[in-house]
């Protein structure tokens, strides 16, 4: 692959985790003024609720669109584990079947219920709800990428690495 376009995917990827570690830093610090608020000045204040929540689901779908790796998803290590290069790849080809084909049949109704929300707002903020919700629209078509990209490896025939427990780790 040309290295340029190499360096931008990880100049892009450095960024995305950027981004999730200031959603994630905002979020705790929303939630030390809440405590700050409600136990120490016994203030209540409800704003800072609704920014953790919007910054939690903002979090975990921005995170799993642009910064987990495939090494890092779920599976059935267990039998993924055991299994050869050859059947590895049968499951992954398998697997991006199923979720390209479920999120391409999803993705209307989900972008028609997205832009559906914009009648509703949060109760603090007034933050729309389609703008709240529109990180699920990103997610899915990020997730429809990433597994159209894996399925095409997969097909010219690399298998997807050997999960090795020894080298699991925290992602670093």
């Amino acid at each position: 692959m040309n290295p340029t376009l190499i360096r931008a995917g990880q100049w892009l990827y450095r960024r995305a985790e950027n981004v999730l570690a200031f959603m994630l830093a905002a979020m705790f610090a929303a939630f030390l003024l809440q405590i700050l608020f409600r136990y120490v000045i016994n203030l209540p204040i409800g704003w800072t609720h609704e920014v953790s929540c919007i910054l939690w689901i903002w979090l975990v779908l921005w995170g799993a669109a642009f910064v987990l790796r495939e090494e890092e998803e779920i599976r059935f290590d267990l039998i993924y584990a055991s299994a050869g290069p050859t059947l590895r790849r049968a499951m992954m080809l398998i697997t991006a079947a199923a979720l390209v084909g479920l999120y391409t049949i999803s993705l209307p109704a989900v972008v028609d219920y997205v832009t559906f929300m914009k009648v509703e707002s949060t109760a603090y903020l007034k933050i729309r709800f389609d703008w709240l919700f529109s990180i699920y629209v990103v997610f899915v078509v990020a997730t429809l990428c990433r597994y159209l990209w894996l399925a095409w490896h997969a097909m010219r025939g690399a298998a997807p690495q050997e999960f090795d427990p020894t080298r699991a780790g925290s992602g670093l």
